[in-house]
């Protein structure tokens, strides 16, 4: 510390405490998402006592300049600018056709050309990759079960799998058996089954704007409408333009993701989520929960799944490893409430099976312990490489700029002036080898032409922080 304390002066201790980290920060010697020294660290350095460097960070904390986390110590925050999220948006007034193929071809190739930075694409599981441990699990495994994992597993999935998974859902307070979960390959598979189970062509269904674009692309597909609820930046669809839709729209079922919700990264409160569920089951309307964020919260605590609060059963909730493991086992998984045997069904019509090998490596990966702890440090990663790239996009990018503040996951959602055009800004930094996720993938309407989905779920290395400048300076000329 080049700072010390000077007891001549006036001011109380704490405060040159809370002078000196604002100090560091203006420095950028410390940075957003970065641990500040220990209390004991910090009274060694400066010759202060602990109680006293303990009452500066409190008053840090109190203006709302750093964070403490549980066993973990304190954090410094990005600071966000005054009305820096993205606004609300009006209800739609008529369920549309979904065309979005021809924009998702150029983004999926996009993704995959050799040289690309990935920001276009959520895979948060990159951000602290745990292949290490899952190819010890995967030997371990091949040498136990020989050649039973090259045969085709249960139609329903491997049954020490759901046993861990159902175990896992009792800390969440909801009581399933193993025969209620069904295993698919990715959480795609789940909706796209949940979907066919509630749902036929020319149904309306209710998704939230903005949404997954995975989900805009099977209502297409399945020849469905959509209907738009706006989305709250903190806690999800507005529950009251829902009740406005339901009684002017014939909405068959609706697919929410009411943890982390995907593009804007909102979680929505527990008892808000039971009012949605009692509000949808009153009306006999389905809801398909996308819950793959679930487990990437940043809060105290995970969010109950709406399915705790059914009593009809007519909550189905698709989830899958694919954001907290790795994308490429294709593994999910669907609690389809009353919909078993249609579900049943279908995955038979339509996959058969799932990866026999995957799904143990994966029973065996948790049963270890070795998914949790990777799972901690997963989510303290991409919390850390949020308030990185926060602190970048309001550093970087126009002024006036609207940005989200996920409460989980791994993305940003990213509101320009009305006038710049985000589709074009996609093109422009493809040309410097950034890839981004324009906002009309998010909408079947093709709202959000001025905004843009950001992923921090990277490894964080000097390029993401160049690119965040890049995309910045393609920002102002597009505004």
């Amino acid at each position: 510390m080049t700072a010390v304390i000077q007891r001549e002066l006036d001011e109380f201790l704490y405060q040159q405490v809370v002078r000196l980290i604002r100090q560091l920060q203006q420095q950028q010697l410390l940075r957003p998402g970065e641990r500040l020294p220990s209390l004991r660290q910090l009274s060694s350095q400066l010759g202060i006592s602990i109680p006293t460097v303990r009452q500066g960070y409190e008053e840090l904390e109190r203006l709302g300049l750093i964070e403490a986390r549980d066993r973990s110590g304190y954090y410094l925050k990005a600071q966000r600018q005054p009305e820096c999220r993205p606004g609300r948006l009006p209800l739609s007034n008529k369920p549309v056709p979904v065309r979005q193929q021809s924009l998702l071809e150029q983004f999926y190739q996009a993704v995959h050309q050799p040289g690309i930075l990935p920001l276009g694409i959520a895979q948060p599981s990159m951000a602290q990759p745990s292949e290490k441990a899952l190819l010890r699990t995967m030997r371990r495994v091949t040498t136990l079960a020989g050649q039973q994992v090259m045969h085709y597993g249960p139609i329903d999935g491997f049954a020490p799998l759901k046993r861990q998974l159902a175990l896992r859902y009792l800390d969440v307070g909801l009581s399933l058996q193993p025969d209620d979960l069904l295993i698919t390959n990715g959480g795609q598979e789940a909706l796209a089954i949940a979907l066919q189970a509630v749902a036929k062509a020319g149904d309306v269904i209710a998704v939230e704007s903005p949404t997954y674009f995975g989900v805009l692309e099977l209502i297409e597909t399945l020849g469905m409408l959509a209907v738009e609820i706006p989305v709250c930046p903190d806690d999800g669809i507005w529950l009251a333009d829902l009740e406005q839709a339901l009684g002017s729209q014939p909405i068959k079922a609706c697919i929410f993701s009411t943890a982390i919700s995907n593009p804007m990264g909102s979680f929505m409160p527990d008892a808000q989520r039971e009012a949605l569920v009692q509000m949808l089951e009153q009306r006999g309307i389905p809801l398909i929960e996308d819950d793959v964020y679930g487990e990437l919260y940043f809060g105290a605590a995970r969010g109950r799944p709406a399915q705790c609060f059914s009593r009809k059963g007519l909550v189905l909730t698709c989830s899958s490893f694919s954001k907290t493991v790795a994308p490429s086992y294709r593994v999910g998984w669907l609690l389809p409430g009353r919909y078993g045997r249609e579900v049943w069904r279908l995955k038979r019509a339509l996959s058969f099976a799932s990866s026999l090998l995957n799904q143990w490596t994966l029973s065996e990966f948790i049963a270890s312990g070795e998914y949790d702890r990777n799972l901690k440090k997963l989510r303290q990663v991409l919390k850390l490489n949020k308030e990185r790239m926060m602190a970048l996009v309001q550093q970087h990018f126009p002024a006036g700029t609207r940005v989200s503040n996920p409460q989980g996951g791994a993305v940003l959602w990213v509101e320009l002036a009305k006038s710049a055009d985000c589709s074009l800004l996609f093109q422009q930094a493809l040309q410097q080898g950034i890839s981004i996720a324009p906002g009309t993938l998010f909408s079947p309407s093709h709202k959000f032409r001025n905004c843009l989905r950001l992923s921090f779920g990277v490894r964080w290395q000097p390029e993401v922080e160049l690119a965040i400048q890049r995309l910045g300076k393609l920002a102002i000329l597009a505004s």
